[in-house]
């Protein structure tokens, strides 16, 4: 019997330093529900800023040990998983205007962690500083000049919404012209080289406004509203199950210059993830900021 009991002490020890050194092991790592790491699956639509924001956050929370993956999708079919929680997270909803029918469709089951845009985000007619007209209402007067087109991006895109609702409330005859954001600067960048008239669906923040020199059409009709924010929204159950996360980026926030930059490495040849690294490096105080 006392040979069985020390045995018996042996195996119970031995077991409890197993227990102990599995515990230590799963400390610091994101847990899932079912206890292994933690997989954020973020939305993106491929527009600049949102590609931007979201390799930036990819490359973070990386750092911090998570994986990730990330889907480009058109933004109807975002709010859509992101709503079923086939998606956790989108980082670039324009709030509250652009984007708002979506909002107000699926708003029960998403959060909405505020802005991180510090400036003015707005959309509207972009025309190269060399056009001499400076309205929306005068677009029907140089109709030939613009070869009556609205250069515009994907049709899903809140902002072709606006678009519509101004060719409307100016009574303008002009097609739009639907395709993708790299379509459009495609368009703008040839245009622009050959000194040409053109009109294209615009929004700030934008790099496009640090390489051209490129002004809005003033809308006295606010066709295409006021200011508004880009919010970071999520899925309520991953709200739930990361708070971790929701604190990060709840405290996420970038200015003009911040994001410009980010932005430019991007459009310097950099891919997005490269971007990203090498900001995160040239940025720490600031990630920090968000992330401690």
């Amino acid at each position: 019997m006392k040979k069985k009991g020390k045995w018996s002490k042996i195996g119970t020890i031995a077991l409890g330093l197993l227990l102990v050194i599995t515990l230590v092991a799963g400390c610091g790592q994101p847990q899932g529900e079912q206890g292994t790491k933690a997989t954020v699956k973020i939305g993106y639509i491929n527009w600049q800023e949102d590609v931007a924001v979201t390799y930036l956050w990819q490359e973070i929370l990386r750092e911090k040990g998570y994986q990730v993956e990330l889907t480009s999708v058109d933004v109807a079919p975002l709010f859509v998983g992101l709503s079923k929680g086939d998606l956790d997270l989108f980082l670039d909803s324009w709030l509250p205007i652009t984007q708002q029918a979506y909002w107000e469709k699926y708003k029960n089951k998403l959060d909405d962690y505020g802005s991180w845009y510090q400036g003015e985000a707005k959309i509207g007619l972009v025309v190269p500083k060399y056009v001499s007209i400076n309205t929306i209402d005068e677009l029907n007067a140089q109709k030939s000049k613009f070869s009556g087109q609205i250069i515009g991006i994907d049709p899903g895109a809140g902002i072709m919404k606006s678009t519509d609702k101004a060719v409307k409330d100016y009574a303008l005859s002009y097609e739009i012209s639907q395709g993708s954001e790299a379509a459009m600067l495609a368009t703008l960048d040839k245009a622009y080289k050959a000194n040409k008239w053109l009109v294209v669906t615009g929004w700030s923040p934008h790099w496009m406004f640090s390489k051209y020199e490129l002004k809005y059409l003033s809308d006295p009709k606010k066709a295409f509203g006021a200011a508004e924010g880009l919010h970071s929204l999520a899925n309520k159950e991953f709200t739930q199950k990361q708070p971790a996360i929701a604190a990060m980026l709840k405290k996420f926030k970038l200015n003009d210059q911040q994001i410009g930059s980010l932005e430019g490495l991007i459009n310097q040849g950099l891919a997005p993830q490269d971007a990203a690294k090498k900001w995160v490096e040239e940025n720490k105080s600031l990630v920090n900021s968000w992330i401690e």
